[in-house]
């Protein structure tokens, strides 16, 4: 399947879009997931499992381990901060002050960085000497594991949902919402435990 790429326009702004597929079917027609967002899954969980191994080799020394717990903090904020907006833009078209399409353009701006400030805490997370014996680590791995798979499941879901002409269809409004929700029970769910561990 071959596609084209154009230059479109957005309000004010130009950015690539995509032509429809030469094959004569529709994106609509296309599966949700494909075989590159089941790469990325495998490669995510690759970084994770090597990052927790690295914590368990590195021993940094306290300047770099509070150099580490500031930058754990910046891209906390980094990325659950975007993540917020995004969910914020999504709001908006709830209350009927921006369109479907302007929610859905608006949050896929937002996703590198979200991915940068998820990926910047997994990297300074290996220098924060995690206790892997605690059931509070544990359970934080669990979340941020479920955040990045989720994560991108949530980008495929955005590329179906920019596909829409008219009203999403409710399942994927359904979907849309469950997404959102597991979102938010990850991500303020790993910010409680790492609160709970630095107060220790």
């Amino acid at each position: 399947m071959s596609t084209k790429s154009g230059i479109g326009c957005t309000g004010d702004m130009l950015e690539p879009v995509e032509s429809p597929p030469s094959d004569g079917t529709t994106f609509a027609d296309r599966p949700l997931w494909t075989s590159r967002d089941t790469a990325a899954g495998v490669a995510a969980i690759a970084l994770l499992v090597t990052a927790v191994c690295l914590s368990t080799v590195v021993r940094p020394s306290p300047p770099l381990h509070d150099v580490a717990l500031f930058a754990h903090l910046g891209f906390l904020v980094l990325g659950f901060g975007a993540v917020l907006v995004a969910d914020y833009f999504f709001v908006l078209w709830v209350l009927g002050r921006a369109t479907f399409a302007e929610a859905v353009a608006h949050t896929a701006r937002l996703h590198p960085l979200i991915w940068s400030g998820l990926l910047g805490l997994v990297a300074s997370g290996t220098l924060l000497r995690p206790d892997l014996s605690s059931g509070a680590t544990a359970l934080k791995l669990v979340l941020v594991t479920t955040l990045t798979l989720n994560g991108i499941q949530a980008t495929a879901l955005g590329r179906r949902m920019s596909t829409l002409d008219g009203p999403p269809p409710v399942p994927l409004l359904l979907w849309g919402a469950a997404t959102s929700a597991l979102s938010q029970l990850c991500w303020w769910g790993a910010v409680v435990i790492g609160y709970l561990n630095t107060t220790r």
